[in-house]
């Protein structure tokens, strides 16, 4: 801003040049706020996905039914049972909930300890992230593999004469359609922390 000064010869008030020194830009916002937000969020969608391969885990265990039916050349209707171990496809389905339960309760442990330690965050971002892809590879071949077994249960398969069964075993068939509705839910909150991890490499 420029001011006046008095001439001591003329008396007469000249302004003083304006000052050339640069305004200095206010500083740029730290980075920190917004990388403890998203590790809040990374902490937060391991938790859930945690929940959801435990609770598909617990359901698919505890699907196990038992009733009358008649079988082949038998006099008269025996208990037989529905389970999950009656099949390698269903038993290969639980050993991957069990193995992504179990890496999204440790993950879930890092991600917590990276919050408050953000130091080692980005030696430890590597492999969660290459983790994260292995164990979706794992349970989505394990759905998908339990999801065809379940389809023919459901509708059967008349050309080579497997006959459907959940008109039979309705409580076994809900509760398998409902631990692979939760498998697909931790398919995609996998699926939505591989992308995020990728999005930080190319930004970063």
């Amino acid at each position: 801003m420029a001011t006046e000064n008095p001439d001591p010869e003329t008396g007469k008030s000249e302004p003083l040049p304006a000052s050339t020194e640069p305004l200095t830009p206010p500083a740029a916002p730290s980075s920190a706020s917004s990388f403890l937000d998203c590790r809040k969020i990374d902490v937060i969608i391991r938790v859930l996905l945690f929940s959801a391969t435990l609770t598909a885990l617990i359901v698919m265990v505890t699907s196990d039914q038992t009733e009358m039916t008649q079988l082949p050349g038998a006099p008269s209707p025996a208990p037989v049972s529905a389970e999950f171990s009656d099949s390698p496809a269903f038993i290969y389905f639980v050993v991957a909930l069990v193995v992504a339960g179990f890496y999204a309760l440790i993950s879930t442990i890092i991600s917590i300890s990276l919050l408050l330690r953000p130091e080692f965050a980005a030696q430890f971002s590597i492999y969660i992230s290459s983790f994260d892809m292995v164990v979706l590879g794992i349970l989505a071949s394990a759905m998908g593999t339990a999801g065809g077994v379940a389809y023919i249960a459901l509708k059967g398969n008349e050309e080579i004469g497997w006959n459907k069964i959940c008109n039979v075993y309705d409580k076994f068939c809900r509760y398998t359609a409902t631990s692979l509705a939760l498998s697909l839910f931790a398919c995609l909150l996998l699926l939505v922390l591989s992308i995020c991890s990728l999005s930080k490499r190319t930004t970063t």
